[in-house]
């Protein structure tokens, strides 16, 4: 089913004029969107703990307290922290501060969809979801744009709950690119779905058995690695300029003609299969069900997987050869997560 696309033009309720809203979280997305919403002329707080994000949100200005007292004190509670900890700090300090009336708000569907958080009946819950990271939601913002956001409710407590979450994302500047509604069941669906088959495990996956197969035939895994991973980002830019088609258009017809040819080879019926069994992992709640398991027991899977993939042989050689890049230099140190 297709949905219109929205533009500031088309957000004309001030529903969300006079409230408070405190951003509990002061990462990537918390910090972005606290910002553009400020820069928006609306009242903005800060919920953290002591530490990195307390000390980064201060030294932008703004009000910080603890989650429960921001909590508290807001008419809404946009809450961007981490998938696997928001029910346990929803419960913790945010559920018996809440106030009838009060709106929650969330950028990523999951916690809702799979009742981690179970809010009460006389609250509006909503999303905005940003639909890309929170760097650039900043920076467009700062230069007259925006990124595109989804938006939408899974609670109409106050009858507006729609209109909030619209007026929301044109705060953030959204408006400015483009605005889809949706709910949170398609919204986390799809976003799961994207993450794990094409954008993140799909694209990793593809790279690493590409040059495994090249570098077990016996080619350089330096070059096997220009070949596979470091030209993915410039193929990605001409599909994110103008589609399939550009991408084309810039490339040559040997590799077009062999895009045709064997992509299907690669990506077929049994790639569908498992992307369709995936889609159903999503929709049960058995994926959501193995990563709060692992999560509630320290992550261990997750540790495992995160090691294999900073230790393997693609790994070691980029970082080898984007040490001698100047433009990438300092990317690095993020390739080993912290626990």
């Amino acid at each position: 089913m297709s949905a219109d696309m929205l533009y500031e033009k088309d957000v004309t309720t001030n529903y969300l004029d006079g409230k408070k809203i405190a951003f509990i979280g002061y990462g990537a997305q918390g910090h972005a969107q606290a910002n553009n919403l400020r820069d928006s002329g609306f009242d903005v707080i800060i919920g953290a703990r002591p530490g990195k994000s307390w000390d980064a949100a201060k030294k932008d200005g703004f009000d910080v307290f603890t989650v429960a007292e921001a909590a508290k004190q807001a008419d809404w509670i946009q809450v961007l922290t981490t998938d696997e900890n928001m029910g346990d700090i929803y419960r913790e300090s945010i559920a018996d501060g809440l106030e009838e009336g009060n709106i929650l708000g969330f950028s990523h569907g999951f916690n809702i969809y799979y009742g981690e958080i179970k809010p009460p009946k006389n609250v509006d819950v909503v999303i905005m979801a940003p639909k890309g990271p929170g760097n650039l939601c900043r920076r467009t913002y700062k230069e007259g744009f925006g990124v595109p956001a989804l938006y939408g409710y899974w609670q109409d407590f106050s009858g507006h709950a729609e209109d909030l979450s619209k007026e929301f994302a044109k705060g953030n500047g959204a408006a400015r690119a483009g605005l889809l509604k949706t709910t949170f069941k398609e919204e986390t669906d799809e976003d799961l779905f994207g993450e794990q088959n094409v954008l993140m495990g799909g694209v990793t996956a593809l790279i690493e058995t590409g040059f495994e197969v090249l570098t077990e035939d016996g080619y350089s895994p330096q070059l096997a690695y220009f070949e596979v991973q470091h030209e993915m980002k410039l193929i990605c830019d001409l599909i994110y300029e103008g589609g399939f088609n550009k991408m084309y258009a810039d490339c040559s017809n040997t590799s077009e003609y062999g895009s045709y040819v064997i992509g299907p080879r690669v990506i077929g019926p049994e790639s569908k299969a498992a992307m369709k069994q995936a889609l159903k992992e999503i929709q049960d709640g058995t994926f959501a069900k193995n990563f709060m398991d692992d999560f509630r027991a320290g992550f261990p899977d997750l540790k495992k997987m995160r090691e294999r993939s900073a230790n393997s042989q693609l790994s070691q050689v980029g970082a080898e050869l984007r040490s001698k890049m100047p433009f990438v230099n300092d990317a690095d140190k993020y390739s080993t997560p912290e626990d």
